[in-house]
C-alpha cells in the first residue's frame, strides 16, 4: 500500500504570513526521505496554500510521483497541461468551505468531466476522481474512463459510533465494487494514527492512501520524517 503525502497545510502556514517559509519544497523532500510514495497538492481557485509557482517547482524538486488536485475549470486545466504531473485528482470546490466536504458528483457532472478527463488523459496524466462511496458514482468513474477513484473517508474519520461503523460499511462495499468493476480504490480525508488502523482492517483492496493535515500538525510536534514514518508504520507494506 502506498502513501501520497497532501502538503497544502505547509503551505497555509506559509500563507499565513505571507513569508517564504516553511517551503513545500522542502516538506516534500522530507516527505520522500521519510518514504512517502508520492506527494499530493491542491492548488485552489482562491490559492489559499498552494500556489502555481509549487507545483511548478516540485515537478523538477522531487523523485516521486506528484498528484494534483484540482476543480473542473478551464483555468485548472490549463495549468495542469503546462506542469504535466504524475496524475490529477478532480475534486468538488466552493469558496467558502473550510476543506473538501464531499465527494465530486461524477453522475451529475458527467457531461462536464468526460472532455476534461479525455484531454488529461491523452496529454499523459493518470486521472482520479474524489468521490463518496456509493456504488452509482463509482460506475459513473468506470464510464467516464477514470481509471482510479479516492474514496472520501472524511464522514468516517469525523463520526463516532453507530455513525462511523455505518460509514466503514459503506466503504467496505464501495471499495468491493469498485474493485470489481476494474477500478484503483484510493481513498483520503481526515485519516489519522487514531482511525487509521480500524479503517485499514475493514477496507479491502486498497491501494493509496492520500493524507495531509493530520501528517502536517504532528509535524509541528516531531518533525515531518518522524511524522510520515509513524503513519506508514500502520500501513501494510
Amino acid at each position: 500500500m502506498r502513501l501520497g503525502v497532501n502538503i497544502d497545510h505547509v503551505a497555509t502556514l506559509r500563507q499565513a504570513r505571507q513569508a517564504a517559509y516553511p517551503s513545500p519544497l522542502e516538506a516534500a523532500a522530507l516527505c520522500e526521505k521519510a518514504g512517502a510514495d508520492g506527494i499530493t497538492l491542491h492548488l485552489r481557485h482562491d490559492r489559499r496554500h498552494i500556489q502555481d509557482a509549487d507545483l511548478m517547482a516540485l515537478r523538477s524538486a522531487v523523485n516521486i510521483p506528484i498528484n494534483l488536485e484540482m476543480a473542473n475549470t478551464a483555468e485548472m486545466v490549463a495549468i495542469a497541461l503546462e506542469a504535466r504531473p504524475d496524475e490529477v485528482c478532480l475534486v468538488p470546490e466552493t469558496a467558502a468551505e473550510v476543506t473538501t466536504e464531499g465527494g465530486l458528483d461524477a453522475v451529475r457532472q458527467f457531461d462536464a468531466l468526460k472532455p476534461t478527463i479525455a484531454r488529461l488523459k491523452e496529454a499523459g496524466m493518470v486521472i482520479s476522481l474524489f468521490i463518496e462511496p456509493a456504488v452509482e458514482q463509482l460506475d459513473a468513474a468506470v464510464a467516464l474512463g477514470a481509471p482510479v477513484v479516492e474514496l472520501h473517508t472524511g464522514t468516517y474519520s469525523t463520526s463516532t459510533g453507530a455513525k462511523q461503523l455505518e460509514e466503514l460499511a459503506r466503504l467496505v462495499a464501495a471499495a468491493r465494487h469498485g474493485h470489481g468493476i476494474g477500478l484503483q480504490i484510493n481513498a483520503g480525508h481526515g485519516l489519522n494514527t487514531e482511525n487509521l488502523p480500524p479503517f485499514l482492517a475493514a477496507v479491502p483492496h486498497l491501494d493509496t492512501l492520500n493524507i495531509g493535515h493530520s501528517i502536517v500538525a504532528r509535524a509541528v510536534m516531531v518533525g515531518m520524517v518522524e511524522a510520515v514514518r509513524e503513519i506508514k508504520a500502520l500501513m501494510p507494506s
